[in-house]
């Protein structure tokens, strides 16, 4: 590197380094006082070794005995769950102007709350992997869908991080649920509501708005949105109902969108794919777009054509 390079690389740095007094949310510099996401990716793997032990293991120990082994990963993790709670608790109302010994207390109490609820959080999952296998013709087996399928994956990392919304934690349920929305791309909210035998076939594309409420025996296909009608309101939103309600034993089909605080899909029903609802459905109706029209362009010298696509009677029996 010549000098003119240096000079101008130290001129560049300064510019930078005075960029960051300007005393906005962007400038934080205080490294270790701040959430770790990469250590709360590494908190969710460790999770789920836990939630599944014998289908992903955590090399690092050493240890030969199985539940010695778990029982050591499982100290770890709450060692470094407590951690990261401590560090968010700052941006949470309710844990404003807590002390450092107060905060650090109230991240092992939230921290330990949520171990508790590892059994039930496990309870659900058994009965989501079985909605899955007895929904799925091409699910071999239940150790190839834990293994394998992305919609478990986001299913078991949602309820996880749900249960951490449930205890008020900020900022790490989110950070969980995004990191299976990268991973997967589906987008479940960790602040929605979904009952037990919760299916999510294929999956890219889904999303599961904050106040969504999901009844049990659901399934959902790819590209399926369960939404706001609007969020220009921002801020004035918040803690508004604006997600729908969707009653037991409901499928939604590919591409379909539920709109609304207001929209409730009655239990039983079918809503078929690429159908748009913004208001409530009764108990057992099917819903389906009726007569989409084709147009095709064939090659040189043969005439276009239109043509209406009828939907079988039999359609939600086809897909």
């Amino acid at each position: 590197m010549n000098q003119h390079d240096e000079v101008e690389i130290r001129h560049l740095a300064g510019q930078i380094l005075k960029d960051y007094d300007q005393g906005r949310v962007i400038d934080k510099m205080e490294l270790y006082d701040q959430p770790d996401k990469e250590a709360i990716v590494e908190i969710i793997n460790k999770l789920i070794s836990i939630v599944y032990p014998g289908y992903y293991r955590d090399r690092f120990y050493k240890i030969y005995d199985a539940k010695t082994h778990l029982c050591v990963m499982i100290e770890d993790a709450i060692f470094r769950l407590s951690k990261q709670i401590r560090m968010v608790l700052p941006y949470g109302e309710e844990f404003a102007g807590l002390s450092d010994e107060e905060r650090s207390e109230k991240a092992q109490a939230l921290t330990h709350a949520f171990f508790k609820k590892i059994p039930q959080i496990r309870e659900y999952l058994d009965t989501d992997l079985q909605a899955i296998l007895d929904g799925d013709p091409a699910a071999r087996n239940k150790d190839e869908i834990i293994l394998a399928y992305p919609g478990f994956f986001a299913i078991t990392v949602f309820r996880l991080a749900h249960e951490l919304f449930e205890l008020k934690v900020p900022m790490i349920p989110r950070i969980m649920t995004e990191h299976a929305h990268s991973l997967t791309g589906i987008d479940i909210h960790p602040g929605a509501t979904v009952g037990k035998y919760f299916f999510i076939d294929h999956g890219t594309g889904i999303v599961v708005g904050e106040t969504t409420v999901i009844g049990e025996h659901v399934k959902l296909y790819q590209g399926v949105t369960l939404g706001a009608l609007s969020t220009r309101g921002g801020q004035k939103l918040k803690g508004i109902r604006r997600h729908p309600t969707i009653g037991d034993n409901v499928t939604i089909y590919a591409g379909a969108s539920v709109l609304g605080g207001d929209s409730v899909i009655g239990k039983d029903s079918v809503i078929g794919s690429n159908v748009f609802i913004t208001s409530s459905i009764p108990e057992g109706t099917s819903v389906s777009v009726k007569s989409q029209e084709l147009r095709i362009r064939h090659g040189k010298g043969v005439p276009d054509s239109e043509s209406e696509l009828e939907q079988t009677e039999n359609w939600s029996d086809t897909l």
